[in-house]
């Protein structure tokens, strides 16, 4: 389980409260929720621009983004929706961001992830995020949902 006060960004520990909401809805504490339980445009709209959504493709396993937030896109190296991570040279297999993915999708639970900033603004210390299973038809994850924001060094904004 994360510690909420872990959490630097606001941001942050609204989508993990928005994805907690929606786990407990299910009435089991460890089932994953469906993409479909999730209308962030309607129900958590403040959130919205931090939010990423990645498919999950088995095997062989990959990652593919599918929504990079409008508050995320200005803050990237490049526009990755629609990307494999296994096309992106600094997040394929190996790296920190693969990582984190499969961990998520092992062990079947959110992750704190702060994987170091890589990106056009050299303030930014580093990527605050959790990363949180979807699943699809069945059992299986099929999408990660991330709730995502930049922290700057001391005295940056």
């Amino acid at each position: 389980m994360i510690n909420r006060d872990d959490i630097r960004s606001s941001f942050v520990r609204a989508g993990y409260d928005y994805w907690l909401g929606k786990q407990r809805a299910l009435g089991n504490g460890e089932a994953i929720p469906m993409r479909r339980d999730f209308d962030p445009l309607i129900e958590a709209p403040r959130i919205v621009p931090h939010l990423m959504l990645m498919d999950v493709q088995p095997d062989p396993l990959d990652f593919r983004y599918r929504v990079v937030g409008t508050a995320l896109r200005p803050h990237m190296a490049e526009d990755w929706t629609g990307r494999w991570l296994s096309d992106i040279s600094f997040q394929r297999p190996g790296s920190t961001v693969w990582e984190n993915n499969v961990i998520v999708l092992k062990e079947r639970r959110p992750l704190l992830a702060c994987p170091p900033y890589i990106g056009p603004h050299k303030d930014f210390l580093f990527v605050e995020s959790i990363i949180m299973p979807l699943a699809g038809e069945g059992d299986a994850i099929a999408m990660l949902m991330f709730a995502v924001d930049f922290i700057r060094g001391p005295g940056r904004g």
